[in-house]
């Protein structure tokens, strides 16, 4: 297992997420789901502006193995979405978490993302 970023937030379904300056959080997969799923093939991920509940499905990720669903770590709107990702999807494979973040969104409750696992706490979990 790769070493886990100390800077992110964790779920049980291993999404991360970061919070970012601005106040927005940036959304991705964590290199446990990754390598569970195999070679990813397809990202299906939501419009801007699109907004949902804590723990909401958000998108789906294909993979040779099996498709899953995205679970939004935080309720919020979606401010941004990685297009890179519809032509590169190997890039969560590769980059899952740097250059494979999924989403960024405005959170409903910034506190909510505290209530979220420590790098600590995830390793634990795995």
């Amino acid at each position: 297992m790769s070493s886990l970023p100390s800077d992110l937030r964790y779920t049980k379904d291993h999404e991360w997420l970061r919070l970012e300056k601005d106040g927005t959080a940036t959304i991705g997969i964590t290199d446990h789901a990754q390598a569970a799923l195999g070679d990813v093939t397809f990202v299906d991920l939501p419009k801007v502006g699109a907004t949902f509940a804590e723990h909401a499905v958000f998108g789906t990720v294909e993979s040779v193995k099996a498709a899953s669903d995205l679970y939004c770590p935080v309720a919020g709107t979606i401010v941004g979405v990685n297009a890179e990702l519809n032509g590169s999807p190997d890039l969560v494979n590769r980059e899952p978490y740097t250059g494979a973040w999924m989403i960024r969104i405005k959170l409903d409750n910034a506190a909510a993302a505290q209530a979220l696992l420590t790098a600590d706490q995830y390793k634990q979990l795995l």
